[in-house]
């Protein structure tokens, strides 16, 4: 079997990352940040708010595995709590929403880096195969973290389920990326952390899987099984070599 593209998750897979969405000092941060906007909130406030328009924003959707916008959730938290603002200029208004967006993960954020191996190897299969993503998030995240890693580089097309509305294992995710790769799914590795999103979501398709056993992502998923296993990311050459041969 050939094997033209592998797709990856990245967070949990190819980027160990931990964030705290519920500590004070995100809101407290942001509460602060305000303040130069001519706008008085409390963190509590803040946290209710964004916690509100959140849970508003998912019900909304009518989708089964809904994405939120976190751009969209800061618009319209500055759209209920800041019209009239003095400090808040038209200018202001419009980057406010992706700047927010920005502020609270980088605060919220408590490890950026690399699982070992993962620049190796990416190295070794980009010489081979096209290399794409598939991730749960926002846009203004997941690019300039992986930026910030250094391997944004590796990878076209990079899809994003908070620029689609929708998330793992919607099956509309994985078509769009073998869509852009120009290849059918019978050709594609789908390689992540996840029993569900990232191993029964790709084989609705027939795609082949590579199950990443890191430190997160569900273990189990009754009824489904990867293609293969992998422990360290190292492993990952030899594991699509056994599926181009085996399969």
């Amino acid at each position: 079997m050939r094997i033209g593209g592998v797709i990856f998750d990245v967070n949990g897979t190819l980027i160990d990352i931990h964030t705290d969405e519920g500590c004070r000092r995100v809101y407290r941060a942001i509460s602060h940040f305000l303040t130069y906007q001519g706008i008085s909130v409390h963190r509590s406030a803040i946290q209710e708010e964004y916690c509100q328009i959140l849970r508003e924003q998912r019900r909304a959707s009518g989708q089964a595995h809904p994405e939120y916008d976190a751009q969209a959730v800061w618009r319209e938290f500055l759209h209920r709590r800041c019209q009239g603002a003095p400090g808040l200029t038209q200018a202001k208004a419009e980057i406010l929403p992706l700047f927010l967006a920005e502020l609270f993960r980088g605060v919220s954020r408590r490890r950026l880096e690399l699982y070992p191996g993962v620049r190796e190897t990416l190295d070794h299969l980009r010489h081979h195969h096209r290399l794409a993503v598939i991730s749960d998030g926002q846009s203004a995240w997941a690019r300039p973290e992986m930026r910030a890693v250094g391997i944004e580089h590796y990878f076209d097309p990079i899809v994003v389920s908070g620029d689609h509305g929708f998330r793992k294992p919607d099956r509309r995710l994985f078509e769009n990326a073998l869509h852009r790769l120009g290849i059918p799914a019978w050709e594609a590795v789908y390689v992540g952390n996840d029993m569900y999103r990232d191993v029964f979501g790709p084989k609705q398709l027939g795609m082949k899987t590579v199950f990443f056993d890191s430190n997160q992502g569900r273990k189990h998923w009754e009824g489904v099984a990867p293609d293969y296993i992998i422990r360290h990311f190292g492993e990952l050459p030899r594991a699509i070599e056994f599926l181009q041969h085996n399969h």
